[in-house]
């Protein structure tokens, strides 16, 4: 089965972004390397903070928009 990540990044001034992806390694150096025109490249989030696995992609999804949903202490914390 394959995995897919949820993860979240932080730029140095403590901006978070959440995403999913089926190759995490290749998803934070894009964001390392600002690669990728968008929110992370913009704001510079390029920390990764957290990650969680997952083998369903639909399960992943649904994780990956509930944790979008949580405030931003929460996601902190």
């Amino acid at each position: 089965m394959k995995d897919y990540f949820i993860y979240i990044t932080s730029s140095p001034s403590g901006t978070l972004y959440v995403g999913m992806t089926n190759d995490l390694n290749r998803r934070i150096a894009e964001h390392r390397m600002h690669a990728v025109p968008g929110f992370t490249k913009k704001y510079g989030c390029d920390r990764l903070v957290y990650f969680e696995v997952g083998n369903d992609v639909m399960a992943v999804i649904e994780r990956e928009k509930q944790i979008k949903r949580w405030s931003r202490t929460k996601k902190v914390i």
